[in-house]
């Protein structure tokens, strides 16, 4: 990486991970991210169901507060990469001078529409449905891989 600018990533999340073994897989991949970047997790609290659109309305409050730097929203409907299209996706952001980057995750109810406008990108895992709080260790995982990837290192084969 050279005298490039150390990588902020910043993870934000509806919901805590409350079960130890995320909770514990999450810190895993934190912990080999450190090697490449720094990490960091904001928990948003979920929204008390009053409705779904006032309930995405309170989640986004918390989100928008966090927000920093490129923006890119986890969304069904966004881009669907590869790990490798997605390792080039990170390295061309910090090579434009992108040292922070957010992750969005909504809660399962998805977000509001002024997260959606707050997003930089929308990144998709595929039409399938995820836990939101695996979701945040599926994430991390591919962060990971992404490093290791524009690295040259084996741990993609």
């Amino acid at each position: 990486m050279g005298a490039r600018e150390v990588t902020k990533i910043n993870i934000v999340a509806v919901g805590r991970l409350k079960d130890d073994f995320y909770r514990k897989a999450a810190d895993e991949y934190v912990k080999r991210l450190g090697r490449f970047c720094e990490v960091k997790e904001f928990e948003c609290p979920e929204g008390v169901d009053r409705g779904e659109e006032a309930l995405k309305n309170r989640e986004a409050e918390g989100i928008l507060k966090k927000l920093r730097g490129y923006v890119i929203l986890l969304d069904i409907g966004g881009s669907n990469l590869s790990s490798e299209q997605f390792s080039e996706k990170l390295d061309a952001l910090r090579g434009a001078g992108r040292s922070e980057i957010t992750f969005v995750i909504g809660g399962s109810r998805g977000v509001a529409e002024s997260v959606k406008r707050a997003a930089d990108e929308r990144l998709s895992f595929g039409k399938m449905t995820f836990p939101h709080r695996l979701m945040r260790v599926m994430l991390l995982e591919q962060i990971y891989r992404a490093f290791t990837i524009s690295e040259g290192l084996p741990y993609h084969k």
